[in-house]
C-alpha cells in the first residue's frame, strides 16, 4: 500500500514527465485580492494569469496547494468531523495549462493516471460532462464526452448540469465547463445492488468526486452574459485527502495515514481509543485531526489569530476544537499545542515552513487555548443563570446567541444543556439574531465591483516608480466600483509611478492629468497583479495621454520608515536573538509599526540597545544597496523572507551593509541611511501570543517627537518651579500625595463608622424584619457598598437599601441577611435588577445578599427606598 507520501509524489512526478513545471504551494493566507481571505482551491494563484493581467513564466504547471474553506461560498466547517470527507485545511493537486493543451490531452492524462499508474480499478470510475444550457445558450461539451468515449466505457460517461459541471470563479470573471471524475468506494455486494452511476452527485458518502477538469474557455461579464476567452485553459483539482483514502482502500479520510498519527497522538494525551463512529466522542477525534492542520498552516504562514478577517476565522477553528475535547473528551486543559510537533514532522519535506516555527506556533495555540478556556468557564456559569431565568420551557433565543456569539458555544451544546434541564431552545429567536449580525457585517463588508471597461489591450502593467515619481502614460482600464454606498472608480494605468500598498507599505497618493483636467489618486492598491488608482472623479477623456505625478514629499517620508524599519528589524534580531520574525508591519509617512515573534516584555535596556545600533547604522550613511536576482541565490546570499509571502522566481533585495540587513523587499527606500537622520521607539507591547509590537519615528517625525516630549518636560519643569533634580520632584510629590491619600483613607473609614452607627438608629420592624433605607452621603459607590456590607455584623433578620447622589449620578446598595432571604424568597441581585435599576435608568446586579446599582436618574431615590420597602 503507497503511502500519502508516495501517493502525492507519484502525482508530481507523473505530470513533470508530461512537461509541467512544479510549482511550491502559494500560503494559505491571501494577500493582494480583495475577493478572498484564504486560498479556497489551486487555482486562486494562477488568477491574473486566467485574468489576463499578467503572462504566465511557464504554461504548464502542477503542485500541491494547501487551501482552506469554512467561509463565503465554501463553508464546509459544520460537517467537518461529522461525515468522514469534509475538512477545512486540504490538499488540492492540480495540474494546469495557460493557453496550451485543452481537453484531449487533459482528460487522457487524468486517465492515464488514475486507471494506469495508481491502478485504480476502471469498474470503480464514473465520469460526467456538461450537459448544456438552453437559458444561456450554452451547448452540450461534445468534445469532453468523446475524449471521455476514446477510454472509458460509454453508459459511465453522465451529464451534469450548471451547477455540478459548469464552475465560475465568481459572479463575473473566467468560467467554463468541467468533467468530474467520481469513485465507487463500495464493497461489490453493495455494488451488485444498486448501480453506482445513480449515487454520482447524490452525497453518497462512498461514491464520492475526485477530480475536478476545469475548462475555461468564457469570461463571464457584469450582465450575466458570456464572451469566450482568446486564449482557453485548463484547471484541474484533486482532493489528496480523498485520493489517499481511495488507494488505501479506506472508508474515511480519517483512516488514511494522513491523519491517523494526529489521532494516535490525541488517544495517547486524553486516555481513550478512537472508534471511528458516529458519536460525539469520534466525531471529536476528527475534529481535533483536522482542525489542528488549519490552525498550524495559516499560523506558520503569517495570519494570528484576532477579532477580525482572517484571524477571526482561525480563531473560530481553534475554539470549535477547544470546544469539542472539553465537552465530549473529558480534557480540560490545552490539548492542540501538544499536536503541533506531529504533524510539523509529518509535513516537513513538503511544507517545511511549519517546522521552522514550531516552537512559536506551540506558545501562539497554547495561549488562544488557554484564553479560551477562561471563556469557557465563564460560559459554562452564564448557561446556568440563563437556564435559572428561562421562562416557561424555553430558553430565549436572544439568549442561546449570546452564549453563541459572546461565548463561542455552539448551539449543539447549548442545546445539549437546555434537554438536561428539560428546556427547548426558540430556535426561531437564535436564527433571527445570528441572521441579523450576518447581515450587518455583509453591509459593513460589500464592495459592488462593475465590469472592467478596456480602454488599450494590456496585460503587463509596468511599475516605474522605484526610480521616479513622474511619467506619462495611458489608461488601460477602468471600472466604477460602490462601497458602503460611496461611488469610486479604479484606474489601472501602462505604466505608473504609484506604488500600490503591499508589503507593509501603504499605497501612494498623488494626481493624474488628463488634458489639464486632474484627478485625485487617493489610494494605490494591488488587486493580484493589477496596480489600481483609486479617484473620486472619471475624467472627461480617458483616452488622453496621462500625467501620473505621486506626492513626492510623502512618498519620502514613507521611504525614510520603511528603510528604518529594515535597519531595525535586524537590530531586533542582534539584540534579542535570531528567533526574531516579522509577523505584519506597517510603514506609512507618519510613523512605522513593527510585529515581532518575541515571548517577552523588552526591557529599558533592550529598547536603548536596538535604538543606540539603529542610530549608529545611519551616523554610518551606509548606501542602500537594491539588487534583483534568482530566488535560490537571494537565500543563498542571507536575505531575509519571510513566512506566508509568495515570492516570484526573480526577487528584489535591498541591502544595507552585507554583514548587517539583507532583505526581500519590494517597497521603496532611502538612497542611504543617512537620510533618516534619528531614530527613535516610542511603544513596545504584546499584540498577540508570542508577539510584541514596536512602534516608532524616524527623520522629521522623530525630530517632532523629540520636541513634543522636551515641551512636555519644560512644562512639568515650569510647573514644579524649575527644580534641579527633576526626578527628585516627581519622587518627594509622590511619596507626599501616597501620605494624603492614606490619611484621606483613615478619615474616611472613621466617617463610615458615625454613618453605619446613625443607620442603625433608623431601623424598623416589618413583619419581623429589620428594615433600614436611606439616602446618604458618601464620596463615592464603593463606601456605599462597605457601609451596606458592614451592616451584616450588628444585624440580624435585615434588609438594608442605602442610596447616594454622588456627582449628579445615583448608586443604590441592596443587602439581606442569609436568613430573610431563605426565608422570604429574597434576592438581592433580582431586586437590583427588576425594581431598583429601571427606576434610576439604569443598570447593575450582585449576589442574592448584596447587590448594586448605578445609573442615569437620581431623582427617583426615595422611590427606590419605597419600592424596596414594599416587598416586606
Amino acid at each position: 500500500m503507497m503511502t500519502a507520501a508516495e501517493i502525492r509524489q507519484k502525482y508530481l512526478d507523473f505530470f513533470a514527465s508530461k512537461k509541467h513545471q512544479i510549482v511550491p504551494s502559494a500560503p494559505i493566507v491571501v494577500k493582494n485580492d480583495p475577493t478572498l481571505l484564504f486560498t479556497n482551491a489551486g487555482m486562486n494563484q494562477f488568477k491574473d494569469y486566467f485574468l489576463g493581467n499578467r503572462k504566465p513564466e511557464h504554461t504548464r504547471v502542477a503542485d500541491t496547494q494547501k487551501c482552506l474553506r469554512v467561509s463565503g461560498k465554501h463553508n464546509d466547517l459544520e460537517e467537518v468531523g461529522v461525515d468522514t470527507y469534509h475538512h477545512t485545511m486540504f490538499e488540492m493537486l492540480g495540474n494546469w495549462s495557460f493557453g496550451d493543451y485543452f481537453k484531449k490531452e487533459a482528460i487522457a492524462w487524468s486517465w492515464e493516471l488514475l486507471a494506469d499508474v495508481y491502478g485504480i480499478p476502471k469498474d470503480r470510475l464514473y465520469v460526467t460532462v456538461f450537459e448544456g444550457d438552453e437559458k444561456e445558450n450554452i451547448p452540450k461539451d461534445e468534445e469532453a464526452w468523446n475524449e471521455w468515449k476514446k477510454v472509458i466505457a460509454e453508459d459511465r460517461i453522465l451529464l451534469g448540469n450548471k451547477k455540478d459541471n459548469f464552475w465560475e470563479m465568481g459572479d463575473t470573471g473566467p468560467c467554463g465547463p468541467c468533467t468530474e471524475i467520481h469513485v465507487d468506494c463500495r464493497t461489490d455486494e453493495e455494488r451488485k445492488l444498486v448501480d453506482g452511476k445513480t449515487l454520482v452527485n447524490n452525497d453518497h458518502p462512498q461514491v464520492i468526486e475526485i477530480w475536478n477538469n476545469v475548462f475555461i474557455q468564457f469570461n463571464r461579464l457584469k450582465d450575466g452574459s458570456l464572451e469566450p476567452l482568446p486564449a482557453k485553459h485548463v484547471d484541474t483539482g484533486m482532493g489528496f485527502e480523498r485520493l489517499t483514502r481511495v488507494l488505501q482502500n479506506k472508508q474515511s479520510n480519517y483512516d488514511t495515514d494522513i491523519f491517523t498519527g494526529t489521532i494516535a497522538e490525541v488517544e495517547k494525551i486524553v486516555g481513550k481509543k478512537y472508534t471511528a463512529g458516529d458519536d460525539k466522542e469520534s466525531v471529536a477525534f476528527r475534529v481535533l485531526a483536522d482542525h489542528i492542520r488549519a490552525i498550524c498552516f495559516t499560523i506558520a504562514d503569517g495570519q494570528l489569530p484576532s477579532n477580525t478577517g482572517a484571524g477571526y476565522v482561525i480563531r473560530r477553528i481553534l475554539r470549535r476544537a477547544v470546544r469539542y475535547y472539553y465537552s465530549y473528551l473529558g480534557y480540560k486543559q490545552p490539548l492542540l499545542h501538544q499536536l503541533v510537533a506531529v504533524l510539523a514532522t509529518q509535513f516537513e519535506k513538503v511544507f517545511s515552513e511549519l517546522k521552522a516555527q514550531e516552537s512559536f506556533v506551540q506558545k501562539v495555540v497554547k495561549e488562544e487555548e488557554d484564553a479560551f478556556l477562561r471563556t469557557l468557564e465563564k460560559g459554562l456559569k452564564r448557561i446556568d443563570d440563563i437556564v435559572n431565568d428561562a421562562k416557561g420551557s424555553t430558553i430565549d433565543g436572544k439568549a442561546a446567541f449570546e452564549l453563541f456569539d459572546t461565548y463561542g458555544f455552539p448551539i449543539d451544546l447549548t442545546r445539549l444543556i437546555a434537554g438536561e434541564n428539560n428546556l427547548a431552545i426558540d430556535e426561531k429567536g437564535f436564527e433571527a439574531a445570528l441572521n441579523e449580525q450576518k447581515e450587518r457585517s455583509r453591509a459593513a463588508t460589500t464592495i459592488d465591483t462593475e465590469d472592467w471597461f478596456e480602454v488599450v489591450p494590456n496585460n503587463a502593467v509596468e511599475f516605474v516608480g522605484y526610480t521616479t515619481t513622474e511619467a506619462n502614460s495611458k489608461v488601460v482600464k477602468y471600472r466604477k466600483v460602490n462601497i458602503k454606498g460611496k461611488t469610486s472608480f479604479q484606474i489601472v494605468l501602462e505604466k505608473t509611478p504609484f506604488y500600490a500598498e503591499s508589503g507593509g507599505q501603504v499605497g501612494d497618493t498623488g494626481e493624474l492629468s488628463f488634458d489639464g483636467e486632474v484627478a485625485i489618486v487617493t489610494d494605490t492598491k494591488k488587486e493580484n497583479d493589477l496596480i489600481i488608482h483609486f479617484i473620486d472623479q472619471l475624467p472627461m477623456n480617458m483616452s488622453a495621454v496621462v500625467s501620473a505625478k505621486v506626492d513626492a514629499e510623502r512618498r519620502k517620508k514613507i521611504a525614510v520608515h520603511h528603510s528604518a524599519t529594515h535597519l531595525m528589524h535586524a537590530a531586533l534580531r542582534k539584540v534579542l536573538g535570531t528567533h526574531v520574525a516579522q509577523k505584519g508591519s506597517l510603514v506609512n509617512e507618519e510613523y512605522l509599526r513593527f510585529d515581532f515573534s518575541h515571548f517577552a516584555k523588552m526591557t529599558d535596556e533592550e529598547i536603548a540597545k536596538v535604538e543606540a545600533l539603529v542610530n549608529e547604522k545611519i551616523r554610518a550613511n551606509i548606501p542602500v544597496v537594491i539588487k534583483e536576482m534568482p530566488k535560490e541565490e537571494a537565500i543563498a546570499f542571507g536575505a531575509t523572507a519571510l513566512f506566508g509571502e509568495k515570492y516570484a522566481d526573480v526577487v528584489r533585495v535591498v541591502i544595507m551593509d552585507e554583514n548587517y540587513s539583507v532583505e526581500l523587499c519590494g517597497g521603496t527606500h532611502v538612497g542611504s541611511t543617512g537620510e533618516l537622520g534619528f531614530f527613535k521607539i516610542t511603544s513596545e507591547g504584546a499584540v498577540a501570543a508570542g508577539v510584541r509590537r514596536v512602534e516608532a519615528f524616524t527623520g522629521f517625525a522623530a525630530e517632532q517627537f523629540v520636541n513634543r516630549e522636551f515641551d512636555s518636560i519644560r512644562e512639568i519643569r515650569g510647573l514644579l518651579k524649575n527644580p534641579k533634580d527633576l526626578s527628585k520632584s516627581v519622587e518627594n510629590l509622590q511619596s507626599e500625595n501616597s501620605e494624603l491619600k492614606k490619611k484621606l483613607e483613615k478619615l474616611e473609614a472613621r466617617q463610615l463608622v458615625v454613618l453605619r452607627n446613625e443607620l442603625l438608629q433608623k431601623d424598623e420592624i416589618i413583619n419581623n424584619v429589620t428594615f433600614i433605607g436611606d439616602i446618604i452621603e458618601v464620596s463615592n459607590a464603593d463606601a456605599l457598598k462597605k457601609i451596606c456590607f458592614d451592616l451584616k455584623t450588628n444585624l440580624n433578620d435585615y434588609v438594608a437599601v442605602l442610596c447616594a447622589n454622588i456627582d449628579g449620578k445615583p448608586f443604590v446598595a441592596v443587602g439581606i441577611s442569609d436568613t430573610v432571604a431563605a426565608a422570604k424568597g429574597l434576592d438581592a441581585g433580582k431586586i437590583i435588577k427588576e425594581h431598583v435599576a429601571p427606576l434610576i435608568k439604569g443598570g447593575g446586579g450582585g449576589q442574592k445578599t448584596l447587590a448594586t446599582a448605578g445609573g442615569q436618574d437620581a431623582s427617583n431615590l426615595q422611590q427606590v427606598i419605597e419600592k424596596v420597602k414594599g416587598l416586606l
